[in-house]
């Protein structure tokens, strides 16, 4: 199923688990972990947890297995996605 918008919570640990499993969504940084510009309709890079941006179109369907992988790999589970 096709996924709509990601988004990272707060208490992100950076353990880059989701930027190995899904780089073309996840960008880690020193701090936490961002939704790239490049796939979202805003075009804004952050954690997207206030803007909860959607993804571009053409993403929705050929980055959804990627994103769920990333979500239920990450240790903390913070990576929050809507179908």
């Amino acid at each position: 199923m096709a996924i709509k918008t990601v988004w990272i919570e707060e208490g992100c640990i950076m353990c880059n688990a989701c930027d190995a499993e899904c780089p073309d969504v996840f960008l880690v940084t020193d701090t936490t972990c961002m939704i790239k510009a490049d796939v979202r309709e805003d075009g804004q890079e952050s954690e997207n947890r206030d803007e909860k941006s959607l993804l571009k179109a053409e993403y929705r369907d050929s980055l959804a297995d990627g994103i769920k992988a990333a979500a239920s790999g990450c240790p903390v589970e913070v990576i929050k996605y809507e179908e």
